[in-house]
């Protein structure tokens, strides 16, 4: 939005021809969202104080947690408002994406604000239940579905799924696009959900992950770079790189008052939006399949619950002393900093690699 105004405004000072530039509307993305973390950030945990919207602790978990009760949760709005300001900010808003992007993110968040919002009520860790959420999952897909389709049928986007490391391997999935549309999306929310457990665990594990997309959207909104990699070139892909970066910088801003000992917890709001707004961004840049590499941490903190309950059902043992698995090692013995660096450092792998498969075809 002002990155427009100020493109008509280019006649009459030249230099405002910078922000044509992606480029500098996605550094300008990460700064705005950033700062308005900071700025925002003190004002709004003390309001939070104020209401006495408070953590609640589940009863398992491990008992160094216990005095972690009543720290300010639902800092995922101030993350989502960041988003949200940035990205209007600098995105084009002409672009269909950018709005697909920013209504499943918000859509997620309001999912998130509902759970956070029982628990709160209740005074107890367990929000709205399973089943319910899933539903109510089920419907914020099915709404991005039919946006997808509408755009299908306008040839702005395509059932074709791209394999990595594989050139020339992207089946049409046709109808079936929409059932793997759920599992991606469900799957994301979900994970990035079960990650959010130690501070400032899941937020920086976003960082790197936002990172890694910030560059894939980059270089799929580029046509020379596309077409030298040998990805599917999307127009549109540039301005979810502005999208990306306002997700980065607003992952940064929010660190700074989410590590040890954090001051605010993002809550629902924030661990189901930032994971259905990951899912998204490999929804629209047709990376679907590369979600599970460039959140590979989300992945195993979500495959240890799986394995934990399985075991449990089918052989009456547990895998591990607590699930997900970043309190196995909190119980070992692990200090909870240790984990969330040596956890992070996994993260940045996983982006890393993720980055790999733009070439390795």
């Amino acid at each position: 939005m002002l990155g427009n105004l100020l493109l008509e405004l280019q006649p009459f000072f030249d230099v405002l021809r910078l922000f044509r530039y992606v480029t500098v509307r996605t550094a300008l993305a990460i700064l705005t969202s950033m700062i308005f973390c900071f700025i925002l950030g003190p004002w709004f945990i003390r309001k939070i104080r104020e209401i006495q919207w408070g953590q609640p602790i589940r009863e398992e978990g491990p008992e160094r947690h216990k005095s972690k009760e009543g720290t300010p949760t639902m800092g995922g709005v101030l993350i989502l408002f960041s988003v949200l300001l940035s990205s209007l900010l600098w995105a084009n808003l002409k672009k269909p994406y950018i709005w697909i992007a920013l209504g499943g993110t918000l859509a997620y968040g309001l999912l998130g604000f509902l759970d956070d919002w029982a628990k709160v009520r209740l005074k107890r860790s367990l929000g709205i239940r399973g089943r319910t959420k899933l539903i109510l999952q089920s419907l914020i897909v099915a709404g991005i579905g039919t946006g997808l389709y509408a755009l299908k049928l306008q040839g702005q986007f395509t059932f074709e799924v791209w394999f990595p490391f594989f050139k020339n391997l992207h089946p049409d999935f046709g109808f079936f696009y929409f059932i793997f549309l759920w599992f991606v999306l469900t799957g994301a929310s979900n994970a990035v959900n079960l990650t959010d457990g130690l501070d400032g665990l899941a937020i920086g594990s976003v960082m790197f992950a936002s990172a890694a997309l910030t560059g894939m959207a980059y270089v799929t909104g580029h046509r020379i770079f596309a077409d030298y990699l040998d990805i599917p070139y999307l127009s549109q892909a540039a301005d979810l790189t502005v999208f990306c970066g306002a997700l980065l910088g607003a992952s940064i801003g929010f660190l700074w008052f989410n590590a040890h000992p954090a001051e605010i917890f993002m809550g629902d709001v924030g661990s189901l939006a930032l994971g259905g707004a990951l899912g998204l961004i490999t929804v629209l840049l047709k990376q679907e399949l590369v979600l599970p590499i460039v959140g590979g941490l989300f992945v195993l903190e979500a495959v240890s619950v799986i394995i934990q309950v399985t075991s449990y059902r089918l052989r009456g043992k547990r895998v591990f002393r607590i699930t997900p698995i970043h309190h196995h090692f909190e119980q070992i013995g692990w200090p909870e900093s240790k984990i969330v660096v040596r956890f992070w450092i996994i993260a940045f792998i996983f982006a890393l690699i993720s980055l790999t498969t733009l070439k390795l075809r």
